[in-house]
């Protein structure tokens, strides 16, 4: 039986071949499938304290006015992030289709890693080399243009891509699409390193193809490995997958944070337990777990009674502290969002795939790894993501949740 995310692959690639050609839709929607990949029993705190550390020095190199070192030395190797929502695109014409890692925290869409890239008539290597560092993987080679494909009958001509020629910390996936601030590309590119690469969105929006310069986001949680539960939306967002209206924060102006998709929010546990005031911090698709400052994370820790989990890295609760948990808020634009206690906790259902035990559970809250003040002090990952429904509106420069049908979901 064909899977819904199959089927879509094999249509986009007959229409790409049938008809490349751009087209006015808008908003237009595409499938996008969860995966995860434990490479390590200790990967999963591990590799979103380092992507927070590569993150924290990028958006501080950018405010200073200063070159990214792209080899910056996070001193610990992470081989892929733990849980993932991939894309199917389609590259060239025909088009050759790619598993990309759907990613808020950078703008480069690149190939290469795991399938080589197809050239076609379409294919138009530049003049320029491009490499690029993620925290936990990187990749280098050389950037092309080429038409890209982002659902049926949905094409970009002469989009930036990069093609991989090395790339290390991508197991099981082709590369990534970028969807993050298109500063963020700036220093990938040499010698065009002081210049921005119009992202996937850019181009849509500049062309014509949506009306918007927005992305909706739909994650949902799940007790399973591998599923198709996700939607990613271009030019406007999906009524279908948010409950009631969605809610907007202004981009933040406090560096690093205001390098990404970032805005002011505070935590608060229950009703009068604050565990972080406003500040600053970003919403970052790249990053499984909710991270905070270390200050906060130790409020967080004492008020949830948990203890430190040597097998996982992550926190852990008892039964009778589970059913005593309270919510978590989190207050940006003048809106609270709740994760209930089930939402703060890893699927049981997966303990296993952590390296945790069937009995445990764990928390999805985790220490960033520096106290607070320093401009990012906590990061929204996919387990607050799959709570609610996420805008990224680079028009009027703000970011909105929304609450959906799984926002208080019992499924952990």
């Amino acid at each position: 039986m064909f899977s819904a995310s199959l089927l879509t692959t094999i249509l986009l690639t007959l229409s790409v071949a049938a008809n490349p050609v751009v087209v006015n839709r808008s908003p237009v929607t595409l499938p996008i499938s969860r995966r995860t990949n434990f490479t390590s029993v200790h990967n999963l705190l591990r590799h979103d304290q380092n992507r927070a550390k590569f993150l924290k020095a990028k958006g501080a190199a950018k405010a200073a006015g200063l070159p990214f070192q792209q080899d910056f030395d996070i001193n610990e190797v992470v081989q892929n992030q733990a849980v993932s929502y991939v894309a199917f695109v389609g590259v060239g014409s025909p088009a050759t289709t790619y598993d990309l890692l759907i990613d808020t925290g950078s703008s480069n869409t690149w190939v290469g890693a795991a399938k080589a890239y197809v050239k076609t008539s379409t294919s138009v290597q530049t003049s320029n080399k491009v490499s690029v560092t993620y925290g936990s993987g990187s990749f280098s080679g050389n950037e092309f243009t080429d038409t890209v494909t982002l659902a049926t009958g949905l094409v970009i001509p002469k989009q930036s891509i990069g093609v991989a020629k090395e790339s290390s910390g991508f197991e099981g996936v082709d590369g990534i699409l970028g969807i993050g601030p298109v500063g963020l590309t700036l220093d990938t590119l040499s010698p065009g390193s002081n210049t921005d690469i119009p992202t996937v969105t850019d181009n849509l929006f500049s062309n014509g193809v949506i009306s918007s310069n927005e992305i909706g986001i739909s994650f949902n949680p799940t007790t399973t490995k591998n599923n198709d539960n996700g939607e990613l939306t271009w030019g406007g967002t999906d009524p279908a997958k948010f409950t009631g209206s969605i809610s907007y924060s202004p981009l933040t102006a406090t560096s690093p944070a205001n390098a990404f998709w970032g805005i002011n929010q505070s935590v608060r546990y229950g009703t009068s337990t604050h565990i972080l005031a406003t500040t600053a911090g970003i919403v970052d698709t790249g990053t499984t777990l909710v991270l905070i400052a270390t200050d906060g994370f130790n409020k967080y820790k004492a008020a949830t009674k948990a203890t430190d989990d040597d097998a996982t890295g992550l926190l852990k609760v008892s039964t009778a502290n589970f059913n005593a948990m309270q919510s978590l808020f989190f207050i940006t634009g003048g809106n609270s969002f709740e994760m209930t206690p089930n939402a703060q906790i890893w699927p049981r259902a997966l303990n296993s795939d952590i390296g945790g035990s069937a009995g445990n559970i764990y928390l999805i809250v985790g220490d960033l790894g520096t106290p607070s003040g320093q401009g990012l002090d906590f990061i929204n990952g996919l387990t607050f993501l799959e709570r609610f429904y996420s805008v990224y509106d680079t028009a009027n420069q703000r970011v909105g949740f929304a609450t959906t049908p799984f926002t208080t979901s019992t499924v952990n």
